[in-house]
């Protein structure tokens, strides 16, 4: 190898992590989350969707202690919703903006799913704020996407380190 191509050679610290993050974005595009749970079969439920199993998955590095595989996880997630945003047709002014906006959502998202899960407050009105942006859907769809989403959970903190990276989610 020679010395400039050594000196602008990047290892991809995040491959490993792409089965897990397809598993991620799989999951959330199953068509029961929209069909029976009632999330908007949207960019917007989609993107809801993605956040809510990513940071389940999160959830779970963070017990796992995988504080870098967190963060790299999150940066697969920032460059997948760059690059959606970018598909969609916007400007680099505007990309910047609204994936900070996805990020920040995020947060919230992994904050309020921390507190449901661990029964600190009600999962179903973080559900309705997130998955539903504020427009609660019939009481059947709640209670479906509540109880899949604990199960989802329940799978996940069942998976050992090795097992969650390499993508199988459904233990």
């Amino acid at each position: 190898m020679s010395l400039l191509s050594s000196l602008f050679a990047r290892k991809d610290d995040r491959a490993a992590l792409r089965p897990l993050y397809a598993m991620i974005v799989a999951t959330a595009r199953e068509p029961h989350w929209y069909e029976r749970g009632g999330v908007a079969d949207s960019l917007d439920g989609r993107f809801d969707m993605v956040a809510a199993v990513l940071s389940l998955v999160l959830l779970r590095l963070e017990a796992l202690d995988a504080k870098g595989e967190s963060a790299r996880l999150t940066e697969l997630f920032i460059d997948d919703m760059d690059a959606q945003i970018r598909q969609i047709g916007f400007g680099d002014v505007v990309v910047g903006k609204q994936v900070g906006h996805m990020v920040g959502a995020l947060g919230g998202r992994l904050a309020a799913y921390r507190a449901g899960l661990a029964g600190e407050a009600p999962l179903s009105e973080a559900l309705v704020r997130n998955l539903y942006r504020g427009n609660a859907p019939a009481p059947e769809a709640l209670a479906y996407l509540e109880g899949e989403l604990r199960a989802l959970f329940g799978r996940l903190s069942g998976q050992d380190r090795d097992a969650l990276l390499s993508g199988r989610l459904r233990g």
